[in-house]
């Protein structure tokens, strides 16, 4: 966790200098991602709220997004991971969205994709979208890998 918090303490500097907030949809971390952003003091003034998004009834109730608007779409995708990016940072009102949806092990998911994979998406000012392949089977050492890679992502698209 002090290594996740490091990175959220150099985007809690960035967001706060710009007075930029942001919301977080996570899947496969679950909450590891938040919690990393609200162990930073003062983290009320960036961070507006988020959530675990781990299954359908999850998505479909939380973050509004109907078995419709799947069509074509599969989880643990980037389409999807930018879906979530962009669907939180809209019901949160927020500058910055960041989403991760993956497969953390020790099996791979019903959708064919490997322990060890993951998509994150940022939405805001600068959009990105990424794969992770951690070619491990490791739930835990996943889950840590995922939100190091989500907030890494996040970073890099603040400092831009």
């Amino acid at each position: 966790m002090k290594e996740l918090v490091t990175v959220a303490e150099a985007i809690a500097a960035r967001l706060i200098e710009r007075k930029q907030t942001i919301a977080i949809a996570e899947s496969s971390t679950g909450g590891l991602i938040s919690a990393a952003l609200l162990a930073v003091p003062g983290a009320s003034a960036y961070f507006l709220g988020g959530g675990v998004i781990y299954t359908r009834d999850a998505r479909r109730i939380l973050m509004d997004i109907p078995d419709e608007t799947m069509k074509g779409i599969r989880s643990a995708s980037e389409p999807y991971a930018t879906l979530l990016a962009g669907r939180i940072r809209q019901r949160f009102a927020t500058d910055w969205g960041l989403s991760e949806t993956g497969a953390t092990g020790p099996t791979g998911n019903r959708y064919g994709d490997a322990a060890g994979h993951s998509c994150m998406a940022v939405a805001g000012p600068q959009s990105a979208v990424i794969t992770l392949e951690t070619g491990s089977a490791d739930r835990q050492a996943n889950m840590q890998s995922f939100a190091k890679a989500a907030l890494n992502l996040l970073l890099r698209n603040l400092s831009r």
